[in-house]
């Protein structure tokens, strides 16, 4: 996906190094994403669930808050509340840019930070937690052991996932302040909440908690045995599809309309499995699919193989062909079937002369209806006219260019 790197100014006048990943055609919507704590930007799953909906057409900005990842400014001197104000920043900056955001997706502390700035950002229409506290405060159990260091003199190094971090006094009064239940009592928006059960950072008691505050329209989706940071590509996936599949209910995705003879569009192929061969499938902001190979050829079959979705093609283009002829005639079809089996064979056994192998697709078709004989055989011969037919027997050519 095209993929900007951006500054913008945070709370404080800081600097905070961004990403804004941007569908490859129009642009449907806009969404804020907010990382966990101490993490950045560009953990897995956030670039996973960015990639996903940008597929969608929907735009996503994920941003490291100030002091972390390759943002200006001391982790020290922040807060929950200075997050929050950054996450309003980034939508200022994104309004400037005619891209207000309507989606809020934030993950563990970010999905707290989420759910505190939707007050701040009127255009939002939807927002979605993952494994996020209900109660800010929880994050203080990361640092117990410095609890009173801190108090005593103000700050105190810590050591999370083995990187040290200065924790300051105001930021350990702040989240012990922050109470998150009256903001999403009044969120004004839809929300998703997605959470792990056997989650041992964030329990799932804080998701009950969030549902429970929460007004309607309100969903829960369980995220199984996904780890906190949903470091798993399969786990990332699966929430990334949720997400695109429930904000459809909530966002306006509606492309403007094409002009004249353009193209269907971009078909994007992502890979879901670097262990497999699974493929995530987009085309354009409402279709999904996924590809896969079975589990005899090293996949794990969670999808058609690619020559599934050739033959697929193949008959799909058949049996609407067929059914375009017809109903202008107005005959009366009244149902088609077609099998397509596809098979490498050799060229003499498909009537061609070459000593090389060849694809062949087999086609049965089946058509239901009071037909007459003379009927049933030109929607025959109309079969041999669909366009992917056509391509398939025809010289197609293919361009091929790597992109940085």
């Amino acid at each position: 996906m095209p993929t900007e790197r951006i500054t913008f100014a945070g709370h404080d006048g800081h600097q905070l190094a961004a990403r804004l990943d941007l569908p490859d055609g129009p642009v449907l919507a806009t969404a804020l994403f907010a990382h966990c704590f101490t993490c950045s930007k560009d953990i897995p799953a956030a670039r996973r669930i960015a990639a996903r909906l940008a597929a969608m057409g929907i735009a996503v900005l994920r941003f490291d808050f100030t002091g972390l990842g390759h943002s200006d400014g001391e982790f020290a001197n922040t807060t929950f509340t200075s997050n929050v104000e950054d996450l309003i920043a980034a939508s200022r900056y994104l309004a400037g840019r005619n891209m207000s955001p309507s989606l809020l997706v934030g993950h563990s502390l970010g999905g707290a930070a989420v759910l505190r700035a939707r007050a701040g950002i009127s255009s939002v229409k939807a927002v979605v937690t993952l494994g996020a506290p209900a109660d800010p405060g929880h994050v203080s159990h990361h640092f117990d052991a410095a609890l009173s260091e801190i108090q005593q003199k103000g700050s105190a190094e810590v050591t999370l996932g083995g990187r040290p971090f200065r924790i300051g006094k105001a930021f350990v009064e702040d989240i012990a302040q922050s109470a998150l239940t009256p903001a999403i009592a009044d969120l004004k928006a839809a929300l998703l909440i997605l959470h792990a059960p056997r989650d041992e950072t964030v329990s799932i008691d804080n998701a009950s908690a969030i549902f429970l505050a929460a007004k309607h329209p309100k969903s829960f989706v369980t995220l199984d045995d996904a780890d906190h940071l949903i470091t798993r590509a399969a786990d990332a996936e699966y929430a990334a599809d949720v997400i695109a599949a429930w904000v459809t209910r909530y966002v306006v995705l509606r492309p403007p309309a094409p002009p004249p003879g353009a193209p269907e569009g971009v078909v994007r192929v992502t890979e879901a499995d670097p262990n497999g061969f699974q493929q995530d499938i987009q085309s354009g902001p409402k279709h999904h699919a996924v590809a896969d190979e079975p589990a005899s050829y090293g996949g794990t079959d969670r999808g058609m193989s690619p020559y599934g979705f050739v033959s697929s093609g193949l008959g799909a283009c058949t049996s609407m062909t067929i059914r375009m002829y017809a109903r202008r005639k107005g005959w009366p079809l009244t149902g088609i079937t077609v099998d397509v089996c596809h098979n490498k064979v050799h060229a003499q056994d498909a009537g061609l002369i070459t000593d090389n192998k060849v694809d062949l697709f087999r086609r049965k078709i089946r058509l239901e209806g009071p037909l007459d004989q003379d009927q049933r055989a030109r929607l025959l011969e109309i079969a041999d006219k669909c366009p992917v037919h056509r391509t398939l027997e025809g010289t197609a050519k293919i361009t091929t260019e790597l992109l940085s």
